[in-house]
């Protein structure tokens, strides 16, 4: 049975990156583990669906008009190894395209989360902000770190900036990867590096026309 975290913060300290040596213990000073036996321990622990951004109160009832797609993996399909972080994979950020943004869009925001963390919120691998609303797709490897393509990049897991990939604890089973992308009525008043907190703390019920969703999945056995 899943358990879905509110405010409580259980086993895992919420500043915790949990990174694995070869071996598969933990380093940042955390007690060697074995990656697979932690993973199982806490296989019944997830965030859960309803802090994602497509749930929050002025977003859940917006319109979902907006269609999200990649080449790279399909709705509910496997996120493939090139575009899970580093040291697992090679932090490329996949190709996506869009329709469907609703005339008035002012500009578009994308989210990426992980609704199936051992966290008391979902994961965020993504904030890009600023997108024009006539851009229609990011190439591949276009949200990584340090690419200048008029995006705003924020803050996501552990502060990181920019497209961070899947890296689930070894043994959580499935994870789930929601690619969540927004049409505003208007450009937000953020801050120069956006965390998610900000981004949803601008957003007002008129802000948010339609939003769109993909989901893939990710899991380390």
């Amino acid at each position: 049975m899943r358990t879905t975290l509110d405010s409580r913060l259980p086993l895992i300290p919420q500043h915790l990156d949990l990174q694995f040596l070869p071996s598969g213990r933990i380093s940042h000073g955390v007690p060697a583990v074995r990656g697979h036996w932690l993973g199982r321990l806490l296989r019944g622990v997830r965030a859960g669906d309803g802090r994602l951004v497509i749930n929050h109160a002025h977003v859940k009832d917006a319109p979902a008009t907006l269609r999200l797609s990649s080449p790279a993996f399909a709705e509910g399909g496997a996120i493939p190894l090139r575009h899970a972080g580093g040291g697992l994979g090679e932090n490329l950020s996949p190709a996506l395209s869009w329709t469907g943004v609703p005339t008035g869009t002012a500009a578009l925001v994308l989210v990426v989360q992980d609704p199936d963390a051992p966290l008391p919120r979902p994961a965020t691998h993504l904030l890009a902000t600023d997108i024009a609303p006539t851009r229609k797709t990011f190439d591949e490897g276009e949200l990584c770190p340090r690419v200048g393509n008029g995006v705003t990049l924020g803050r996501g897991l552990f502060g990181r900036v920019g497209y961070a990939g899947p890296r689930p604890l070894r043994g959580h089973g499935p994870h789930r990867y929601v690619f969540q992308l927004l049409a505003l009525e208007h450009p937000l008043a953020l801050p120069e590096l956006p965390s998610l907190g900000d981004l949803l703390a601008a957003l007002t019920p008129q802000t948010v026309l339609a939003w769109g969703a993909l989901t893939g999945t990710f899991e380390r056995a």
